[in-house]
């Protein structure tokens, strides 16, 4: 019996919409605030994103290039070394024959070690770019989760003692909760638009790039639901 599954796609534009939909949300709600600026900021990289893809995924032409033209010339070149060897292999001894056969299979294993390094140099170009953008969504997580880290819930429920040097806490508890659920959300959408680069991109080092990007999302948006619901049960 044969299944049929149906392959979803995540697309961008919606994406971006909805990040900025939230960009708008936040701005009516905390106008001026340092999370509309982050907001703002991921809503730049997700448009990037877009036209990133769309690079990484045209062919790099040069490295293309840079191989095709190495490889012809290792070609060529081993062709001349065979024609201009001078060898009587009549009168070679055994001893002599190993010592070509161990220079010969040093000189293929290097041309061949070469010769990967430079067929998988196109593929390690894009990984590169895709991490380095990973990079930058992992440094907007950490940066969402300074701003919720001085939001504490005892300060809106009045069960919260200021001292001289604590941070000056004005939301009520519904604020609050709204400023630590719009966190939650752009951590959800950092994730999203990490995924955006593996979608059709499958490469085992960038993948496992992306899966730690959800797996730090996903922690921090656990400790910041945490503080939700210590709200709503006070």
């Amino acid at each position: 019996m044969e299944i049929y599954v149906q392959k979803f796609y995540l697309e961008h534009e919606k994406l971006t919409g909805s990040i900025e939909r939230l960009c708008l949300r936040i701005g009516e709600r905390f106008p001026g605030s340092g999370l509309l600026n982050v907001c703002e900021n991921l809503l730049k990289v997700a448009r990037q994103a877009e036209i990133n893809i769309g690079n990484i995924a045209r062919p790099n032409w040069r490295a293309r290039l840079i191989t095709f033209l190495f490889v012809m010339i290792v070609f060529f070149a081993l062709v001349y070394a065979v024609m201009s060897l001078n060898v009587d292999f009549e009168n070679v001894v055994f001893g002599q024959l190993i010592q070509i056969s161990e220079a010969a299979l040093n000189e293929i294993i290097l041309i061949g070690a070469a010769v990967i390094f430079l067929l998988s140099l196109e593929n390690r170009i894009k990984r590169k770019k895709i991490i380095t953008e990973i990079n930058g969504l992992r440094f907007i997580a950490h940066i969402i989760d300074m701003h919720q880290l001085t939001k504490d819930p005892k300060a809106a429920t009045g069960t919260w003692e200021a001292t001289e040097h604590s941070p000056k806490r004005k939301m009520t508890p519904f604020e609050l909760s709204r400023y630590l659920d719009y966190c939650s959300e752009m951590l959800s959408f950092i994730s999203k638009v990490g995924f955006l680069y593996i979608q059709d991109y499958n490469d085992p080092q960038t993948v496992n790039a992306v899966n730690e990007l959800e797996v730090l999302t996903t922690g921090l948006s656990q400790k910041i639901w945490q503080k939700i619901m210590l709200i709503r049960d006070a």
